[in-house]
This record gives structure tokens, C-alpha cells and sequence, in this order.
């Protein structure tokens, strides 16, 4: 993975433009042409830049804002996981489901059965970080007790 001194500022801010973009927008239909051109570059380059410079492409970094959106409403429990999975912006339950799996270590209603209730007392923001999901497949796997 590049560093960030290894971008001009330019890059960066196109980068950060259609990541941007992803954060706001992430349930509505977006694909990399779409975010490509919110970044001023050829879907390509936008491609390879963005790799470079956030660790991952534009698809796995949309799907983790997905998935992190979803957690969230999977924990209020008053949604149904098709319904959430309308609700994040994707038109699969069988891909949303695999990716929640894979991201998050449990398929979505599993997680949505959890007792969420310690949760319930932090503040949005700081259940948000908490619950962040990782890609990282080096650490290990939460233990199942």
C-alpha cells in the first residue's frame, strides 16, 4: 500500500471526493464509472489509485460501508435482514449475505439475534467504532462462547 506523501494533493482530494461519496451515498446504486468521474480520472486509474491509496478497491470499500450501515439496523431488530439488505443499497440477499459473512464473521441473522444490549447504552458514535468491521484476515476470529 502507498503512503500518503507518495499522492499530490489533487489525487488525494479526487480520491477523497468519491470516497466521499461512498460514505454519504452508499445505499444508492454506485459503480466505479460513476465514482471514477466524481473523481475526474478514467475508471481504470480511479481504480488503481484508490488501491493504492485507501488498501482496498472502490467495491470492498463501498460493501464495508454497507456492512457497517447494516450492523447497525441488524441491531435495532425491528428490520427483517432482507429488508436491511434493501435498505444498504444492495439487490442481492444472497451476495449481501455472503459479504456480511465474510466481513463480520457471522451471517447477518446471526448477528441480528445477538444481544446487542450493551451496545445499546454507547453513544451512535462510539458503537460505530466498535463494532467497525475488519478486513484484516490476519487476527483472529473472535472466540465463539
Amino acid at each position: 500500500m502507498s503512503t500518503p506523501e507518495q499522492f499530490d494533493v489533487a489525487t488525494l482530494t479526487s480520491l477523497r471526493r468519491a470516497r466521499d461519496l461512498m460514505d454519504r451515498d452508499y445505499a444508492k446504486p454506485l459503480d466505479v464509472p460513476m465514482l471514477a468521474r466524481a473523481a475526474y480520472m478514467s475508471p481504470a486509474h480511479f481504480s488503481r489509485q484508490f488501491r493504492a491509496a485507501y488498501g482496498e478497491t472502490p467495491y470492498a470499500y463501498l460493501m464495508t460501508r454497507r456492512v457497517e450501515r447494516a450492523m447497525t439496523l441488524l441491531r435495532r431488530g425491528d428490520l427483517s435482514v432482507t429488508d436491511v439488505c434493501f435498505a444498504v443499497g444492495c439487490t442481492s440477499l444472497g451476495s449481501f449475505s455472503a459479504r456480511f459473512s465474510e466481513i463480520v464473521g457471522v451471517s447477518p441473522s446471526v448477528y441480528r439475534s445477538r444481544d446487542h444490549s450493551a451496545v445499546a447504552e454507547l453513544p451512535g458514535c462510539v458503537a460505530m467504532a466498535m463494532g467497525r468491521p475488519s478486513r484484516n484476515r490476519e487476527a483472529s476470529p473472535p472466540s465463539q462462547s
